[in-house]
């Protein structure tokens, strides 16, 4: 059942991811990873809302491990980062990296204080 809850949430988070980073790509003209940065921050957010909620271990598997799981993205994250840094891009790369890094802290603990709210 696990196994089941973990999946079906991360088939729908890979797929909302996939969509509103093609949206904000379609939308947002920049060679800075404004999409992946959203998604990331977002994502911190919400498994801060999760993750301090009273919510029930398998909702938090459906939701946590699967759909956020598959939400956020690291890999892209490292990817568009070092390309930043590959190209002339430094500063871009620099703040990228930083800014959501601290962010994404700043994004989880915003969310644990709304999650012990609900």
């Amino acid at each position: 059942m696990e196994f089941l809850l973990v999946g079906i949430g991360g088939i729908f988070g890979s797929l909302t991811r996939f969509s509103f980073g093609k949206y904000i790509s379609d939308h947002c003209k920049s060679h800075f990873p404004v999409g992946t940065a959203l998604i990331n921050i977002t994502g911190a957010i919400l498994l801060g809302i999760i993750s301090s909620a009273n919510a029930s271990r398998n909702l938090y598997l459906l939701f946590g491990d699967g759909f956020l799981g598959a939400y956020t993205t690291f890999s892209t994250f490292m990817y568009e980062g070092f390309n930043l840094f590959q190209g002339r891009d430094k500063l871009n790369g620099f703040t990228y990296i930083l800014m959501s890094i601290i962010l994404g802290l700043l994004g989880y603990n915003i969310g644990t204080k709304i999650g012990s709210l609900l």
